[in-house]
């Protein structure tokens, strides 16, 4: 599968940084506005009580199963933004170590967030994505 999405990394800018600075599209395409991904099972139920780690993988594979159900991939990803119900910075590092594990050298633009409070009950990771595909 070939990515529409060119990443854009700025060399007057530090390189210290294992995100991309922004991202390109530069043919026509067809555009995905994905929902936050959460860490919810088939039946609804919120998965890894307390467990950062476990609710980044658990939302990161809903991710990819609807991007993999529309013929898309994770590489098509242009833009995330991760929210992680914490106000402790070592909580949002653990959150997006998984993250990144899943991108791999696909360092799409990211923002990461701590806030107060996630939709679910004991919900405490969600990842919003816009992804392209040619």
């Amino acid at each position: 599968m070939s990515s529409a999405v060119r990443l854009i990394r700025n060399p007057q800018l530090t390189q210290a940084v294992d995100y991309a600075y922004g991202a390109a599209v530069d043919a026509p395409v067809r555009s995905l506005w994905l929902a936050g991904a959460c860490p919810l099972d088939t039946e609804g139920r919120t998965v890894a009580l307390g467990d950062y780690e476990g609710q980044a993988h658990q939302a990161m594979r809903n991710l990819r199963a609807v991007l993999e159900g529309e013929g898309a991939a994770l590489t098509d990803l242009v833009r995330t933004t991760v929210y992680v119900a914490s106000s402790d910075q070592a909580d949002l590092v653990k959150v997006w170590n998984v993250y990144r594990g899943y991108l791999g050298g696909h360092d799409v633009p990211s923002t990461l967030l701590g806030v107060t409070v996630l939709g679910y009950d004991n919900q405490l990771v969600e990842v919003e994505a816009v992804a392209v595909l040619p």
